[in-house]
């Protein structure tokens, strides 16, 4: 049996406070349907963080997975960029 392809996402890490997760920050532009101009949305995703090696700032690709708790459903895959 094949499994789908899962969703992967980068963002900005913008919260490491809590213990093994992250709250990443995906920016997108968007045409706005009507009016045609672009519109910058942003969404706020709960990562899973294993080994608690993230901090603020830094650019992160996660991947959909499995719920992990109420609010998980993603988890990291690499830190693409250190903060400065």
């Amino acid at each position: 049996m094949e499994r789908n392809l899962r969703k992967e996402r980068t963002g900005v890490v913008v919260s490491d406070k809590m213990d093994k997760s992250v709250v990443v920050q995906i920016n997108r532009r968007q045409r706005h349907p009507i009016y045609g101009k672009y519109v910058k949305k942003s969404s706020r995703l709960v990562a899973h963080d294993e080994k608690n090696e993230c901090n603020m700032g830094d650019t992160v690709k996660i991947m959909e997975t499995r719920p992990l708790s109420k609010h998980k459903n993603w988890r990291l895959v690499e830190i693409i960029e250190r903060a400065k």
